[in-house]
């Protein structure tokens, strides 16, 4: 940060000479300027005049900025950096400013987390658990989906036979086999849980009425 210690005005033959109307570089006041650097604030408790001019204010103004400038330059640690030229470093600030918005409200907790916190189930980041390693491939699968583990089985070329399950798909008689029964039953516990989903709305929405 540079300070000019005068206001050179150029004639028409190129000289310069020194402008009589310079204000002075040192303020002196009655009562003593205070000052919160961090904020870049100059407070002035002297009084103005009753009716104070335009040329007055401006003064007045002219004096705390030059009074800022010269307490920053004498008592804050100058560095100069490479890239971003000379830093003037700020103290912490002490004048405590009000806030522009009121506190936001707290957010009313939903129906969800009351049951998560009841039961101590912890909220999981997006995308978290949707992985699992699969020893045998030696890699990491979706659980559900597209090539999800919940499908292991199902593409094998051979299947073992469970004796209880085959006689379940011979008491069936709907021309079904044991190959296809990993895929039935995935999809038997799909539509329970899409009636599970129905019922849960449908009571919801009922206490919902209620209240």
């Amino acid at each position: 940060m540079e300070t000019d210690h005068a206001v050179v005005d150029t004639n028409v033959n190129g000289s310069t000479q020194e402008s009589s109307e310079q204000a002075p570089i040192t303020v002196t006041k009655p009562i003593p300027y205070t000052f919160d650097l961090g904020n870049l604030l100059c407070n002035d408790s002297n009084p103005l005049p009753p009716k104070p001019t335009d040329k007055q204010l401006a003064s007045t103004a002219r004096d705390c900025a030059q009074a800022l400038i010269n307490q920053l330059l004498t008592t804050c640690p100058i560095t100069s950096h490479p890239t971003d030229g000379v830093l003037l470093t700020l103290p912490p600030p002490t004048t405590i400013l009000p806030r522009e918005k009121p506190l936001p409200a707290a957010k009313e907790v939903t129906k969800w987390e009351k049951f998560a916190k009841k039961k101590g189930i912890k909220d999981k980041r997006k995308g978290e658990g949707k992985m699992v390693y699969d020893e045998e491939k030696g890699e990491w699968v979706p659980k559900w989906g597209y090539k999800g583990k919940n499908k292991d089985g199902e593409g094998d070329w051979i299947v073992e036979v469970d004796e209880q399950k085959e006689k379940i798909v011979h008491a069936r008689d709907d021309g079904s086999g044991v190959r296809g029964e990993g895929r039935r039953e995935r999809m038997d516990k799909v539509k329970r849980n899409e009636r599970k989903q129905r019922n849960n709305d449908r009571k919801s929405r009922k206490s919902g009425n209620m209240a």
